[in-house]
């Protein structure tokens, strides 16, 4: 990571062992978890408060789904451009296309790996800003 600041990054998963693999495999990509939530509407204030660099969302939440909130991001100017990557255990073709369709970057399938996600983070992920 060559940038002099972390970039900041919002977490959501209603698995706790998931979001912290999720977190963990972040700040190992030189990421700042700045929030860890369980659901999408504690997802969609934390990124409205904070416009984090990147979101990584479970698709399956209480509240709002991942998609949801996809959505939601994509719709604000403001926050448009900001990368999301999605994570899902539904891995078939129309939920890939719904995960694209509601303007992911990426859609990552469960179980993944924690160095694939790295991976991802560090050298596929689009930089916003």
């Amino acid at each position: 990571m060559t940038d002099a600041v972390a970039r900041r990054v919002v977490v959501a998963d209603d698995d706790s062992d998931i979001r912290a693999l999720v977190a963990i495999s972040a700040k190992r990509a030189g990421l700042d978890v700045v929030a860890s939530v369980e659901d999408g509407d504690k997802a969609w204030a934390a990124i409205q408060e904070l416009h984090p660099d990147l979101v990584i969302l479970d698709v399956s939440m209480p509240g709002l789904s991942g998609l949801e909130v996809c959505r939601l991001v994509r719709a604000e100017p403001t926050m448009a451009e900001i990368p999301i990557l999605l994570l899902s255990a539904a891995v078939d073709e129309p939920s890939r296309a719904a995960g694209k369709q509601a303007g992911a970057q990426e859609y990552l399938a469960k179980p993944f790996s924690p160095r694939a996600l790295v991976a991802w983070l560090t050298e596929e992920c689009p930089k916003n800003g």
